[in-house]
């Protein structure tokens, strides 16, 4: 199982000691996990919006779930132990209803003896030396392969995975005492791991194989993991601003922050795998492959102005065999920096397009509370930037809505309000299966003209609202890739408000109580907000988004309500989309970059690698040049010299990194659905444009 922890990070408390080796008498259930079950239990049942009942068929998605959070890459556990918990498959139902824990934990005891017998043989294959003139390959992604007959057959698996870690570290010309060094530290880190995991780490990861065997965005916080998740839902906070996931036996980033120091340095990526952290500019590098992001996460907290390196191996160029090490200092994730921001820009034809980025649904809620006039909000600021564009006689504006996660649902009704003039926006069907419509709280426009919206796959929730209703009420053209797909909401409930032991902290359950459904009728869920225009990006992210989640909500739909469309030149989207497809097979750039898109792609779709040290290294070469030769080609049409990926100037990329040749198509798009009305228009510019923005806003005028 895949988990996520944004790292808007706490100051740096004192160095606290390791934790301590549980042992099997020690590794069980306690009183107040049986009080906090019952209570979980109840309110999946009684209050979730799947109203999924604790039956035989739960019982057997639990047991799966679980097996694959212990080892979902199919790396220490034997299938005589599959078929040996099979006996659990439709009795979990039962053990939780009682609640009777104890088969979690004796499924948890048996994996962690497996972790010993693994780490063992890790330690003695170092001790045997390898052979890498022989042509064998190493499959990494073991997900989708059988579980191993025997434990010869695991043997085998791990003589590879062994040879493969000392190969890579080899050809990040790593000596070979240093290498053993680092691989026994891994393994031993790797078997402690398991054994310094307590009665409330098992306990978390049995009771969300159930919540997330309901559906993924259901999930129970143990009292330290409630502590992280504070951390996430902070306005203002410390650390580096990212969030990583587990992947395999690596910490990948998911997503930079925007404001945050990562982003503002600019080194660190997306799907950049962190595999080793240093403390200050001098630190040693502690290798943390096959930790628990829990620790990794612990590792790279501190306070603001204190130093953390990262080694890294970065995405861009594949499965590369060495590291890179940059240097990041801790900081506010300022909510400056997350604001909105505006710019033009000039089309070849003369038309100029307004562009507001909108990061994030954001509002600074203390602030609110303490009653200062000029807190800082979403709707807040895209009202300010609108004034100020107001004079620059636009012929349209792009509301760039591009990785935007979501955020306030406040903020999402409010901004749309500032594009329409009233009326219904989304509507919310609760577990009951009563619906409630959340309408534009502000009968005024602070924009009546042409609109585009820009979206991919990225944009989540609160992004998919806005774009939605715009669509729906024909106020403006979508474009780009079909969204995320997340139509629901969750509520986070205090366990401790249900139970009358005020010595013990019973966690978190953050629960799926509602799901969003557009105006028109349909959800978001799953489907996402689909473009009016598509970009030829969207081919590439197929198997993104909350379709590709076990367990996700289907698609559904509940009666539209009534409301007055805008009327946007509908009759127009077709031949705009016509002109883009024919301009776009023009534009060198555009092509270039589904080049390195592509190439990406093929990347992270390798499941194996050589073992042979001549074919690795070719393979890596060829990554290399490909990588190389791509950028470059893109360098070329912006207009730009090349550069070496190895470049020591980490600026070298800026220039070509802030191109953005799909915001520039959609401004053109936009643009080809203005001309035909102002060629009707016939009239002087001023007045033409006043006609622009009548039609465009369906009769709603400044």
């Amino acid at each position: 199982m895949i988990r996520f922890i944004v790292l808007l990070l706490l100051p740096a408390v004192a160095a606290a000691a390791p934790p301590p080796v549980i042992t099997d008498d020690e590794l069980r259930a306690e009183v107040r996990h049986a009080r906090a079950t019952v209570i979980i239990t109840h309110i999946l049942e009684k209050y979730h919006y799947r109203n999924k009942p604790l039956d035989d068929d739960l019982s057997g998605r639990i047991l799966d779930a679980y097996l694959d959070s212990l080892d979902g890459n199919r790396s220490f556990l034997l299938d005589r132990d599959i078929k040996d918990f099979e006996r659990y498959r439709y009795l979990l139902d039962d053990a939780l209803d009682t609640p009777d824990l104890d088969p979690a934990f004796d499924i948890f005891k048996v994996y962690r003896q497996r972790v010993v017998e693994r780490t063992d043989y890790a330690g003695q294959l170092l001790d045997n030396g390898f052979d890498f003139s022989i042509d064998e390959d190493y499959v990494f992604d073991r997900q989708e392969t059988d579980w191993a007959q025997t434990g010869t057959d695991l043997d085998e698996t791990w003589r590879k995975k062994v040879k493969n870690d000392y190969l890579m570290l080899l050809l990040a010309d790593k000596e070979d005492g240093e290498i053993k060094d680092t691989l026994r530290k891994r393994y031993a880190r790797l078997r402690t791991s398991a054994f310094q995991l307590n009665s409330n780490d098992v306990f978390q990861m049995f009771i969300n194989s159930y919540a997330t065997a309901i559906e993924p965005h259901t999930f129970y916080f143990t009292p330290r993991s409630s502590e992280n998740f504070d951390i996430t839902m902070r306005l203002s906070l410390e650390g580096i601003g990212a969030v990583l996931r587990a992947e395999y036996d690596y910490t990948v980033v998911q997503k930079i922050i925007p404001g945050g120091p990562a982003e503002l340095g600019g080194e660190l990526r997306e799907e950049d795998r962190i595999i080793g952290v240093g403390q200050g500019v001098g630190g040693e590098i502690t290798d943390v492959v096959g930790w628990r992001l829990d620790d990794v996460v612990d590792m790279i907290r501190g306070p603001k102005g204190s130093v953390v390196r990262l080694e890294i191996l970065t995405e861009r160029a594949g499965l590369k065999d060495s590291g890179k090490v940059i240097s990041i200092t801790r900081d506010e994730i300022r909510l400056e920096e997350q604001a909105a921001k505006s710019e033009t820009i000039r089309l070849e034809n003369g038309g100029e397009i307004g562009i507001i980025k909108v990061p994030a649904f954001y509002s600074d809620y203390a602030a609110q509370a303490k009653g200062k006039e000029d807190y800082r909000s979403t709707t807040r600021d895209v009202r300010r930037l609108l004034a100020g564009l107001k004079d620059k006689n636009l012929d349209g504006l792009v509301i760039d809505l591009r990785g935007n996660g979501g955020g306030s649902l406040i903020e999402a009704l409010e901004l749309t309000g500032l594009f329409i003039e009233s009326g219904p926006i989304i509507q919310t069907r609760d577990y009951s299966g009563k619906i409630e419509i959340n309408s534009d709280p502000d009968p005024e426009i602070s924009y009546g003209g042409p609109l585009a919206v820009l979206v991919n796959r990225n944009s989540a929730s609160a992004s998919e609202i806005f774009a939605g209703a715009i669509q729906d009420y024909r106020r403006g053209i979508i474009i780009g890739e079909p969204t995320f797909g997340k139509g629901t909401v969750q509520n986070v409930i205090d366990l401790n408000h249900f139970t009358e032991s005020p010595d013990e902290d019973h966690g978190r359950l953050k629960a799926t109580i509602a799901q969003f459904f557009r105006i028109s009728g349909g959800s978001n869920q799953h489907r996402g907000v689909v473009p009016d225009i598509i970009y030829p990006t969207a081919r590439y992210g197929q198997d993104y988004g909350e379709r590709v989640l076990d367990n996700a909500l289907p698609w559904d739909r509940v009666r539209p309500v009534r409301f007055i469309s805008a009327s946007a030149p509908v009759e127009n989207f077709a031949l705009a989309r016509e002109r883009h497809e024919q301009r776009i097979k023009d534009d060198r750039l555009i092509n270039l970059l589904l080049k390195e898109i592509e190439i990406s792609q093929s990347n992270e779709n390798i499941k194996s690698v050589s073992l042979q040290i001549d074919k690795r290294r070719a393979e890596r070469e060829k990554l290399r040049l490909e990588a190389e030769a791509a950028r470059n080609e893109l360098r070329a049409a912006a207009g730009l010299e090349p550069v070496s990926p190895d470049t020591d100037d980490p600026g070298a990329e800026d220039t070509l990194d802030q191109l953005d040749p799909f915001l520039d198509e959609a401004a053109r798009i936009l643009y080809d659905l203005v001309a035909p009305i102002r060629q009707a228009a016939n009239e002087e510019p001023d007045t033409a444009h006043d006609a622009v923005i009548t039609t465009t806003a369906g009769g709603i005028t400044q």
